[in-house]
């Protein structure tokens, strides 16, 4: 018997026990104790069978011998199919039948797990089965994390002794989202000193089981060698597609990734004579070949549109992205292109548009990249990246609120004392220009 059904027996008996006394203080009569009932127990409502999809079983295989004879399978299927697409489901999809316990076999409801914040609720009813969305609870709160850095920026976060309300399954979440607001700052692999400092708040969504909907960074700041790297989150247009602003309200992300993919090394730099390995000629090498495993992801370094999406016979299989303001990039001897790329395709930046290779004329595995301004080459290593669009003339108001307040958080982990004074001494007027390598 559920600790709900004992209470509301409780209360049944406090509630004749006060109508008793009432009687006595107020009739002005005599009238004997009938002493104490016994307490009264409801049985609960329903029963639930919880039955869990196998690999390569179908919903409609999961529901024979669930449902009542008379109850239409394929009813239900159709009811689920206004909502969501039963294909779609994956394994370990936890479906939940629902029966009175009056009546055992007959059936109240049938819930079925579309993921994590979403499960449809199947109804049986005369006209037949009717089905409802029912959203997982959450509660939004805040974190903090700071710490200082040894080795890895990584090690850091998830060696910090300040992780207040943090769940370790989300530690890879934060990193990640912390490189990737400083990627166009810090070169994490080759700048990152003994001694750096990092601090953020994050604003995140809980569910009841404690894991994390996705969420983001209200605010962060990372010392780097004395410099202090400041990012606000704001969303200008209000429709969750914010982006990060230092404290002067200037875009943090500049235009162009550093690179568009993970690489080991470079290659082959920008050279205008360069001596060919397969041509055995010297020519022109316009771009940058960065060595790496066949099959790396290739992603587009800036917002675009796909104009050139073809095989040559020496950049191999090509993908050319058109840039606003006159930009150009080209990836070539790709391996392969990403599922859905195509000519016309818009792309944002980071998107995945195709896998390293060595088709065309390669030695190796690697990636040539290209970038253009109004059809004159450029070098991507020497080359000063222009920046994003900084923060809305017309939302500057709204902007300069939500700053200062996000920017105070970070104040619940200070600085230590000689992080905030190798600030003070190297001064904000020595960081280098936005883009510069």
């Amino acid at each position: 018997m559920g600790s709900g059904s004992k209470i509301l027996g409780f209360i049944g008996v406090l509630g004749v026990m006060a109508s008793s006394l009432a009687f006595v203080l107020f009739s002005g009569k005599e009238v004997p104790m009938v002493g104490l009932l016994a307490p009264v127990f409801a049985a609960a409502p329903e029963r639930v069978e919880l039955r869990v999809l196998k690999q390569d079983q179908t919903l409609g295989e999961l529901l024979e011998g669930m449902l009542e004879p008379n109850d239409d399978q394929y009813d239900l299927v159709l009811a689920f199919m206004e909502r969501a697409d039963p294909r779609r489901l994956r394994p370990g999809t936890e479906v939940a039948f629902r029966r009175f316990t009056a009546a055992p076999s007959e059936l109240r409801a049938v819930d079925i797990a579309v993921d994590a914040d979403l499960t449809l609720r199947m109804t049986p009813s005369p006209a037949g089965w009717r089905s409802s969305v029912m959203t997982t609870p959450v509660v939004t709160d805040t974190v903090w994390v700071s710490g200082e850095i040894q080795t890895t920026l990584w090690e850091a976060v998830t060696g910090s002794d300040n992780r207040e309300g943090l769940d370790p399954r989300n530690l890879n979440q934060f990193f990640m989202d912390l490189n990737d607001i400083f990627q166009w700052q810090v070169d994490f692999s080759r700048d990152i000193r003994s001694g750096d400092f990092f601090r953020f708040s994050y604003e995140r969504a809980v569910r009841p089981d404690g894991t994390m909907r996705r969420g983001h960074v209200l605010s962060a700041e990372l010392v780097n060698r004395g410099r202090s790297y400041q990012a606000v989150w704001f969303d200008p247009n209000g429709d969750g597609n914010g982006t990060y602003y230092d404290e002067d309200g200037n875009s943090v992300r500049l235009r162009f990734l550093r690179s568009p993919i993970e690489y080991r090394r470079i290659s082959s730099g920008f050279s205008n004579s360069r001596f060919h390995p397969i041509l055995q000629t010297w020519r022109a090498h316009r771009g940058t070949d960065y060595a790496a495993s066949r099959g790396t992801p290739v992603r587009a370094t800036g917002n675009g549109v796909v104009i050139e999406r073809e095989r040559h016979s020496t950049y191999g299989n090509t993908i050319v992205v058109r840039h606003s303001n006159g930009w150009t990039t080209r990836y070539a001897h790709m391996n392969g292109f990403a599922p859905g790329i195509r000519v016309g395709s818009a792309v944002d930046q980071s998107d995945l548009i195709g896998y390293v290779g060595m088709t065309g004329l390669a030695t190796g595995p690697h990636l040539h990249y290209e970038m253009r301004q109004y059809g004159t080459f450029k070098d991507p290593e020497t080359i000063q990246l222009p920046p994003g669009d900084p923060v809305p003339i017309e939302q500057w108001e709204v902007w300069e609120t939500q700053s200062r307040a996000r920017l105070a958080l970070l104040d619940r982990l200070p600085l230590p004392w000689e992080v905030r004074l190798a600030v003070n001494v190297l001064g904000e007027g020595d960081a280098p220009a936005a883009g510069a390598r």
